[in-house]
């Protein structure tokens, strides 16, 4: 299916592993020109070089999403080098691990919603002006089925309460900017992981505790065959995500196929969340 991205400008904030790997190669595959906003640059430049070998191009800029001034410029530099951005991708987030809510540090609360949400609310105020302008423009924001079901925000509260604050600012923005030809949507994931422990960098869930937690990916992909694994034994479908899971679904989201799409929440979880 041709998905007509070729030339297309993406901003994918958070691209330097896990789901931001997928999503920057899945977006290059299509032709579009990635730029790559990660504070990790030894693994960001790694994405960037693999990717650009794609139909399109990755280039990396260090950026640290939480930074206003530095968002500013991460679109300010896309656009002069590039053209205006046609897609954002707001993938960067996280959580710095399970905790009790009244244990959880408050830095770490803090920290964590200046992530989550001050950072999906910095690029996407950056870019809204230009796409405004053009008539034009997808915002895909990459939350989580943290942020759409109990048990899956257990012991990582402040991270689905943020996840959840996004998904109906999401509604409200789509509902905004619809007449101006900008579409909103978000993609929550589910079990998705990495196809290698070097795809991640040191920020990454997966290298702080997750790899500790529950093994290697392959361990993972072996206990899910059998049904064993943590997050998976519940699903309808019986195998872990992979990055390009999300990154597939967000190509379509980018494309003028969705056109008559916005403003919606779609979970890629193999069936654990169904509303």
């Amino acid at each position: 299916m041709n998905l007509s991205l070729e030339g297309k400008v993406a901003i994918v904030t958070g691209g330097s592993g896990g789901i931001g790997r997928g999503l920057v190669n899945c977006l290059a595959q299509e032709g579009c020109q990635v730029v790559i906003a990660t504070r990790d640059a030894s693994v960001g430049a790694e994405v960037a070089e693999e990717a650009s070998q794609a139909a399109g191009e990755a280039s990396l800029q260090v950026t640290d999403v939480t930074d206003r001034a530095a968002v500013e410029t991460l679109v300010s530099e896309t656009t002069s080098r590039l053209g205006g951005v046609d897609i954002l991708v707001n993938n960067a987030g996280g959580t710095p691990g399970p905790s009790t809510f009244h244990e959880a540090g408050l830095d770490a609360i803090e920290a964590e919603i200046d992530l989550n949400v001050w950072g999906v609310i910095h690029c996407t105020r950056a870019v809204l002006p230009g796409m405004v302008e053009r008539g034009c423009g997808s915002i895909i924001q990459i939350t989580s089925n943290s942020g759409l079901q109990a048990e899956a925000a257990n012991r990582v509260a402040s991270y689905g309460g943020a996840k959840g604050y996004v998904t109906a600012l999401s509604r409200a923005l789509a509902f905004e900017y619809g007449p101006s030809g900008v579409r909103i949507n978000c993609i929550a994931p589910g079990w998705i992981v990495p196809w290698d422990p070097s795809h991640t960098g040191e920020g990454s869930f997966w290298n702080r505790y997750g790899y500790e937690l529950f093994g290697t990916p392959d361990e993972m992909e072996a206990a899910a065959k059998t049904g064993s694994l943590f997050n998976v034994e519940s699903q309808r479908i019986r195998r872990i995500g992979r990055p390009e899971d999300i990154g597939h679904l967000a190509c379509f989201l980018a494309s003028d196929l969705s056109s008559y799409i916005t403003g919606q929440t779609i979970s890629v979880g193999g069936g654990a969340y169904m509303p």
